[in-house]
């Protein structure tokens, strides 16, 4: 005999009609558009699953204003017209050929655990299909960019080299799609990395013309000044 379906989480309930009573009211226009005419997203943002990491509430987001694709540790494949499945790509595909972003971001983030399940050899498959482990080893490249773990590297320094290199193998990989490398020569899609530091709210982007990750802004608010002060 099968068991009563569990009821809809209560949470998502609650969180739908604060949604309808503030936000949906003060963009009712807004979605109205979208829904009539389409969305035109100019972004489009590659991310992590983790859901520490929203990228539409990092960027404080308006609906339809970035078209987001989420996997494991933020991964971009190299392009690859074979018979397999490929979600990433095809969002990618989506995004460029339909839409026409112009921007493209990939988007890391600090305690990964994409990043850590590639560097650390003692953990298990988590089902047999071993999914995330096949997944991870597109991680590979950047590891090898890295020159592998130092012989006084902390394991944590390591991991943050890495989690930074994926960023930069993930943009490399993208440029493998000829969609992009026709576009982008012709200076209509620009390609970035970025990374989100989860306990500090930091974000750093990477500067193309050093290959070094840099802050996005100059200085953090006061506010957030104090906390991570408070906090250290």
């Amino acid at each position: 005999m099968n068991k009563p379906a569990e009821p809809f989480p209560q949470r998502l309930t609650e969180g739908y009609r604060t949604f309808l009573d503030d936000r949906f009211i003060r963009e009712q226009g807004r979605y109205e558009e979208l829904g009539e005419h389409g969305q035109t997203p100019k972004i489009m943002l590659i991310g992590c699953c983790d859901s520490r990491v929203s990228p539409e509430v990092i960027f404080d987001a308006r609906p339809g204003e970035m078209f987001v694709a989420r996997n494991i540790a933020n991964l971009v494949p190299p392009f690859a017209p074979d018979d397999q499945l490929h979600g990433t790509s095809a969002a990618l595909e989506y995004a460029i050929q339909a839409l026409k972003v112009e921007h493209i971001v990939v988007l890391g983030h600090g305690r990964c655990g994409g990043i850590r399940a590639f560097a650390d050899d003692s953990q298990e498959a988590l089902s047999p299909g071993d999914f995330i482990g096949k997944w991870i080893t597109l991680i590979g490249p950047a590891a090898e960019r890295t020159g592998g773990r130092g012989r006084n590297e902390s394991f944590d320094d390591y991991l943050h080299r890495l989690e930074l290199a994926s960023i930069q193998q993930s943009l490399a990989n993208l440029r493998t799609f000829p969609c992009v490398q026709i576009l982008e020569s012709k200076g209509r899609l620009h390609l970035h990395g970025a990374y989100f530091a989860v306990a500090t709210g930091v974000l750093m982007i990477l500067d193309p013309a050093t290959g070094q990750f840099i802050p996005a802004i100059g200085e953090m608010p006061k506010r957030v000044q104090q906390i991570r002060c408070s906090e250290a």
